[in-house]
């Protein structure tokens, strides 16, 4: 290629705040739940870049023809390839479009597959936008591609407050989970976080059913939660995470009492077994997401309930780490269940692309 900005480029990044901002530099746009992506394309030739530097071009073929068709011969577009289901973000489905086998990556390529939403732009033609504040960016973007059609779309952006709060609130229900606040003086930085997330914030109780060892060995690095669901089994939902090393330590004194002969009368006894962890949401067995890691876990009697901060769900899981606010020792164990959980009112993502 031969373009005024190569690849591999480290997209520019968010740093999380509580609210949406009240400034009146800012332009809000959806924050769209999908694989961070910058094309690259000069004449015939596209690349699609991911935010680690790796490229994903082989894992969405079907993206190449739309771009040729549609992006100006030369230009460098940051955006995010998302995958829908039922008019509703899936990124469990995104997820899985990363597979080694090519068969495999041509069949769920049909199956399911991708959209791109662009976002911002760092070149045209033979011109290095980076340094241009992101209004100008942004009027170059709407200049060049306000006329695509799907799978390829242009994000919508506002600097009404009160529009942002709705998107908020409405857009969740398609999948999307939050806002970006993007500073409408600022350059592109690579690798900066210069923008602004904000995501939804809420919490849960949950029993506390294991724990993992930390990756140095020193302390507990996750205590691995349940939530009860309707035909009275205990759900494995995710983790809770960063912890100091002072608490890591402390939190080994404080379970112990819980190991003893924990696992004779625990309800992920079976964890172990394939069929049981599929069917069960168990933790313990490996993936090719992150085979290499150590996914042994320490049982502990189902007494214990913490109260946890998450954002969003994902097919009856956490969607990320949740962080401990507090222990419930006034909570049983049998009153963590699904029903405390806040879910989002459904909405069309095609509500959402068609702002």
């Amino acid at each position: 290629m031969g373009l005024p900005v190569e690849p591999p480029i480290k997209p520019m990044l968010a740093k999380a705040v509580v609210g949406i901002p009240d400034r009146d530099d800012l332009l809000f746009e959806p924050k769209w739940d999908g694989f961070r992506c910058i094309v690259f394309r000069d004449g015939d030739s596209v690349e699609l870049g991911s935010r680690n530097e790796r490229p994903l071009t082989r894992y969405f073929p079907e993206m190449i023809a739309p771009i040729l068709e549609q992006f100006p011969e030369r230009c460098v577009v940051d955006g995010e390839l998302i995958v829908a289901t039922e008019d509703h973000l899936n990124f469990e489905a995104l997820q899985q479009r990363i597979h080694p086998a090519d068969s495999r990556v041509m069949k769920l390529a049909e199956e399911t597959p991708a959209q791109f939403v662009a976002f911002d732009l760092l070149a045209i033609g033979d011109e290095d936008v980076r340094e241009q504040p992101f209004h100008a960016r942004r009027a170059l973007l709407e200049t060049h591609f306000s006329s695509l059609a799907a799978p390829l779309h242009l994000t919508s952006v506002t600097a009404d407050h009160d529009l942002a709060q709705t998107w908020f609130t409405d857009f969740e229900g398609a999948g999307l989970d939050g806002l970006i606040a993007k500073p409408i003086d600022e350059p592109y930085l690579e690798n900066k976080r210069s923008q602004l997330k904000v995501k939804h914030i809420r919490s849960a109780d949950a029993v506390v059913a294991g724990y993992r060892w930390h990756k140095d060995g020193e302390g507990i690095g996750s205590l691995l939660l349940g939530l009860f669901n309707d035909d009275g089994g205990l759900q494995h939902v995710g983790v809770a995470a960063s912890f100091t090393k002072k608490r890591r330590a402390e939190l080994v004194d404080e379970l112990a009492p819980l190991t003893e002969n924990a696992l004779d009368a625990h309800p992920w006894k079976g964890w172990g077994n394939a069929e049981s962890h599929e069917t069960g949401r168990m933790p313990g067995a490996p993936n090719r997401w992150s085979a290499s890691k150590d996914h042994s876990w320490v049982p502990l009697q189902i007494e214990k309930v913490v109260e946890v901060k998450y954002g969003s769900t994902l097919n009856g899981r956490f969607r990320e780490v949740t962080k401990v606010l507090r222990w419930r020792p006034d909570k049983t164990p049998a009153e963590c269940d699904f029903d405390q959980l806040d879910e989002p009112v459904p909405f069309g993502l095609s509500g959402v692309l068609g702002t």
